[in-house]
């Protein structure tokens, strides 16, 4: 494995991540997942209360994890690899941890358990796209 070729796709794919969580999560969907919250009160933090070093890292831990299986394992270095890898990824991943959760806690309903899966699907497919096209970027083709 390229290590050079995993930390910079890792953490672009991460950069990606942390923004697509934005678009995703914190615009788009965010009034959809209030409305769909469980009866656990006091569970999201506004705004101003944000750990933004563990986000970031967290986002930049998803892209590395994204960019080892791909450059491990996989060998992805196409935009449209990694997103189809990304989104079967993040809908596994995000479903084994969701389904733990509805199990356990009171965060989410059901309606919002199902529609996050699917959104961590969407999150990870943009970040997997990214790092699949950083894999290929200087990879000489064959005509």
């Amino acid at each position: 494995m390229n290590t050079q070729k995993f930390l910079v796709s890792g953490i672009v794919g991460g950069i990606v991540c942390f923004f697509a969580g934005y678009l995703v999560y914190g615009m788009a969907m965010a009034d959809f997942f209030s409305k769909n919250a469980g009866t656990a009160t006091g569970v999201m933090k506004p705004m101003e209360e944000m750990v933004w070093w563990a986000l970031i890292a967290g986002s930049i831990f998803n892209g590395l994890t994204l960019s080892y299986i791909y450059n491990k394992w996989t060998g992805i270095s196409s935009l449209a690899a990694g997103a189809g890898a990304g989104f079967v990824l993040g809908v596994l991943i995000t479903a084994g941890f969701d389904l733990t959760m509805l199990g356990t806690a009171n965060i989410m309903n059901l309606q919002g358990t199902l529609v996050d899966i699917v959104c961590g699907g969407v999150m990870f497919a943009i970040t997997g796209a990214a790092v699949g096209l950083m894999n290929g970027v200087g990879k000489k083709t064959t005509a």
